[in-house]
């Protein structure tokens, strides 16, 4: 059994934690060393890396992070992100300096993982060798795969928040993560785009995962600038169009409205709805040059999504049981055995 996710934010790491649950692994943690098992299912997760931002001359991967603490059993699940028992003395400080971007906090243990990054970035290993070390020391039991090792970063583009007295506001360029966490989506965008996207190239194992696997299943994540920037790279889009393996989504949308953080602002920017059934007309049919074999959405919410067969379901990911059961169906709808 092979399975290939593509993930995006805290929801996508929440979801991974539920596949190794339905594979019989600890949620937290590496898989059950049993070499009398023969050969093991392995999961694949290929992560969304054009949320990364540099602040204080540090690189900092928010959905790589997000999947190394929740895997490894050492995020704080209550505030949804980052380290467990953090503490936030350096970002006090830089914060009295006046220094970048206050208005984003580092974790005291979190600047740990950034510094050991960005050192190994600078000293010349791309970002798919340093997930490997990182990994090494948390043993997510996943195989995390950044999108790219080229850089990539989402930009929104939105009215001017601070318009002079010498004319109309213009528009300018936001980084993903200021019009996210600073000003928390509520600037309209006009434009999302992950510059730099167009020419990049898939990261190490990518496009492999993606045409070997058994399943190949889109996490409940941000459809624009998780599962989308994933997309933008080229090659990615047409190896899941291609793959032999059958494709199924996970509405990441329920009752009209997303379970986390701001999608509908961002399936506004590209004039999609913010329905099951927007979503999955936004990802489409395979058999009609789309991405979609088969399409979750919640027992109550409906979606017409032509050449997909639309399957309702629990998608509550309250924990990994209820995840692994969002998996089993997937796995069910395509008729792959785990």
């Amino acid at each position: 059994m092979r399975i290939t996710v593509l993930v995006g934010g805290v929801g996508g790491a929440k979801f991974l934690l539920g596949v190794k649950q339905h594979l019989g692994w600890s949620p937290f943690g590496p898989p059950p060393a049993n070499p009398d098992a023969g050969v093991q299912p392995t999961v694949s997760a290929v992560v969304n890396t054009a949320d990364d931002i540099r602040l204080h001359n540090l690189q900092v991967c928010p959905d790589l992070d997000s999947c190394l603490y929740t895997l490894a059993g050492v995020s704080d699940l209550e505030r949804g992100w980052g380290r467990r028992d953090e503490t936030w003395t350096v970002s006090a400080e830089l914060a009295g300096y006046g220094a970048e971007a206050p208005w984003f906090s580092l974790g005291d243990r979190d600047i740990a993982t950034h510094l050991v990054r960005t050192r190994m970035l600078d000293a010349g290993y791309p970002l798919s060798l340093v997930t490997q070390a990182l990994s090494a020391r948390w043993q997510p039991g996943v195989d995390l795969l950044p999108m790219t090792d080229d850089r990539v970063e989402t930009h929104v583009v939105v009215d001017d928040p601070e318009p002079t007295d010498d004319g109309p506001a213009g528009r300018v360029a936001l980084h993903f993560q200021e019009w996210w966490i600073r000003h928390r989506a509520a600037l309209p965008a006009r434009e999302i785009t992950p510059i730099g996207a167009a020419e990049a190239t898939p990261g190490p194992g990518v496009l492999d995962a993606i045409r070997t696997a058994d399943i190949v299943l889109l996490a409940p994540s941000n459809p624009v600038v998780s599962i989308g920037t994933i997309l933008a790279v080229p090659g990615i889009a047409d190896a899941v169009r291609t793959t032999t393996a059958p494709v199924v989504g996970v509405s990441p949308i329920i009752g009209g409205a997303p379970v986390r953080g701001h999608a509908d602002a961002c399936l506004a920017a590209i004039d999609v709805p913010c329905t099951a059934e927007g979503v999955g007309r936004h990802y489409g049919a395979r058999t009609d040059g789309g991405l979609l074999d088969a399409w979750l959405i919640a027992p109550d919410d409906h979606a017409d999504v032509p050449g997909v067969d639309v399957v309702r379901a629990p998608l509550l990911m309250s924990d990994p049981a209820a995840t692994a059961g969002i998996v089993a169906t997937a796995l069910e709808v395509a008729g792959v055995r785990s």
